[in-house]
């Protein structure tokens, strides 16, 4: 084959190809390979069109299982400094709506934001984004809203690109200027969303801005608000998200489905007439099980109807430095099992095939030639055990398209057999 041969060819694994609508999609003793960022061959070995050393430039023999490189739709990755301090306070009794409304939560972390030149951001910001990674993310949304004035928002989203250069992944960077209203604007949130509809189409045509998001609760902006700054995105073209009723049901599920969103994020106190919003619209559910567990909440998101309505359902980390310090996409797969009761299959097709389809992604998420090869090699013997075990590092190495990001070159942990 020469100059056309295959960049790298794997046989031997289970791949966990989530090909279908249902069902993981297992091929067993199955080969995976991939030319120019693009996977060429998906299937059993023994079907393979030549001799696997014919057929690539790199062949591996491996066991253990292979599914798409996972997606972390939602996050704020970009900060400074932590919110321990709250963590401890929450443990004594405070809520996080006191919190806030006592000077801190996402406002302390506007000022160290706003105190850290873009450097030091992304020093910061770096380890972060190599934990996920680590553990099997080859995609990485990334919001601003820690900035709340033009420059410091310009900043976070400029480390979120450069995060994607130094990672070698898709980053799709949020602008999330709605997050809070800034001390500056103290008593004076509409003159604050002018602002904030007055810079997006600067950011976006330094090419900065992949989507347009809010805080719509009671702590932030209200129905009119957020409509206004939406209806400013849609003009630019830019699609828009929300994060919708985590606090209260403030019909945030069906404004996001108004405007054709993407996703509606948190979702626990959507209505069934948010749900059938969502539905019609086609946006989906991005469930964050790891503020609900840092919360300690009890509200459950409307699981059953989203799965009655057909709703695609997502899982994210929501790594922040207040509500989810979480590292782990796998871990909130995890959390979304033991708090949601999902399934390991709905958990592992919310972190890949739906949550790239909240980022409006259709060229990622699954195993299947012609699509992105972005995967993850994971040392497990079945790909429920992806949500069975508690921390540890799993991913044997992870490739965002077709080139490895990250790869592991010590023992399996502990607790795991070895995987031929």
């Amino acid at each position: 084959m020469g100059a056309d041969r295959w960049d790298g060819l794997i046989v031997g694994p289970t791949l966990v190809t989530l090909a279908d609508d249902t069902g993981y999609g297992l091929v067993a003793d199955g080969a995976l390979g991939w030319r120019d960022g693009v996977l060429t061959y998906v299937g059993p070995a023994s079907g393979l069109p030549a001799p696997p050393e014919t057929l690539a430039h790199e062949v591996t023999d491996a066991g253990g299982c292979i599914t798409p490189g996972l997606v972390d739709c939602h996050t704020h990755l970009v900060f400074a400094g932590n919110r321990a301090g709250e963590f401890e306070q929450r443990l004594q009794g405070a809520s996080y709506e006191e919190i806030a409304r006592s000077g801190g939560g996402i406002l302390s972390s506007v000022r160290a934001v706003r105190e850290a030149d873009e450097d030091v951001l992304l020093a910061q910001s770096l380890p972060r984004a190599r934990a996920l990674v680590a553990d099997g993310v080859s995609t990485l949304e990334i919001k601003s809203g820690y900035g709340l004035d033009l420059d410091n928002e310009r900043k976070m989203l400029r480390v979120a690109r450069r995060l994607g250069e130094a990672l070698g992944i898709s980053v799709r960077t949020t602008y999330l200027a709605a997050h809070a209203l800034p001390p500056e604007y103290a008593g004076r949130a509409d003159a604050y969303i002018d602002a904030t509809i007055e810079w997006l189409p600067q950011l976006h045509a330094e090419g900065l801005v992949d989507a347009v998001d809010a805080f719509a609760e009671r702590i932030g902006f209200d129905a009119t608000q957020t409509r206004r700054l939406f209806a400013s995105a849609r003009a630019l073209g830019l699609p828009v998200k929300l994060h919708a009723d985590q606090l209260s049901d403030g019909d945030g599920a069906a404004l996001v489905a108004e405007f054709g969103g993407l996703s509606a994020d948190h979702v626990e106190h959507t209505s069934e007439a948010g749900v059938a919003a969502m539905a019609a619209a086609g946006t989906v559910a991005v469930l964050l099980p790891g503020a609900f567990h840092v919360l300690r909440e009890t509200r459950l998101p409307p699981l059953d109807a989203f799965r009655a309505a057909g709703v695609p359902m997502a899982v994210a980390t929501d790594c922040n430095p207040g509500t989810s310090p979480l590292l782990s996409l796998r871990q909130a797969m995890q959390l979304a099992c033991t708090h949601f009761r999902l399934t390991p299959e709905e958990a592992l097709r919310g972190a890949t095939v739906n949550a790239a389809r909240a980022l409006g992604l259709d060229d990622r998420g699954r195993l299947r030639a012609g699509l992105r090869a972005d995967f993850v090699h994971w040392d497990v013997r079945e790909p429920a055990e992806l949500c069975y075990w508690l921390g540890g590092r799993l991913a044997r190495a992870v490739h965002a398209g077709g080139r490895p990001v990250a790869t592991r070159t010590d023992d399996p942990a502990p607790a795991l057999e070895a995987v031929p």
